[in-house]
């Protein structure tokens, strides 16, 4: 497995190998040894999986307060997506910014986004499905949202149309206005 840095300290990609032949390919797209093995230690409690129809469906930008808080290993199943996480530990050298990197069906690649970032997606293909692992359970009380197209992030998301959003989303809170319940300990 390559496991690449971004300019985000502890966002990373991972891109599992495949063995291919005439009929396909197979991969192993999570393994806790391997991972161990390279020095990330999450445990995984929940897999999500999400379909959305058209190409310019935006989710997010979403994450969890503690003590739900969740890192996800997002990917695609099939399709094609810009994932995107933003950095929201307060005192972080990257607070505010943010990283975005194409996973389809077809490149295999992998988001490992910590807890204590933003994220969100918007689909370049119809029935592009989103599969990931969260390392904490769904709880509604404890989560938050920022606007996908807040000025001070100045995400360029590539759409090539309208946005199509969930109303949540359409109404979410500005950037300036999140209370980070998130603080940077440091690498």
């Amino acid at each position: 497995m390559k496991i690449t840095e971004t300019a985000l300290p502890g966002l990373l990609i991972l891109e599992p190998d495949r063995f291919g032949d005439d009929r396909g390919f197979f991969s192993e797209s999570w393994s806790r040894r391997r991972l161990a093995e390279a020095g990330i230690d999450i445990d995984f409690v929940q897999d999500n999986h999400s379909l959305s129809a058209t190409a310019n469906t935006v989710r997010g930008l979403h994450f969890q307060r503690p003590p739900h808080a969740q890192a996800k290993l997002v990917r695609c199943g099939r399709g094609c997506l810009f994932d995107v996480a933003v950095d929201i530990r307060r005192g972080s050298p990257t607070y505010g910014r943010w990283t975005g990197v194409e996973l389809s069906a077809q490149n295999g690649r992998q988001l490992l986004i910590p807890a204590g970032f933003l994220h969100g997606f918007a689909t370049r293909a119809p029935e592009t499905e989103i599969i990931y692992k969260c390392s904490d359970y769904y709880a509604p009380d404890c989560e938050g949202s920022v606007r996908f197209d807040d000025p001070d992030l100045a995400i360029d998301w590539a759409l090539t149309g309208p946005a199509i959003l969930s109303p949540k989303d359409d109404g979410a809170p500005a950037f300036r206005d999140l209370d980070t319940p998130f603080g940077w300990a440091g690498a």
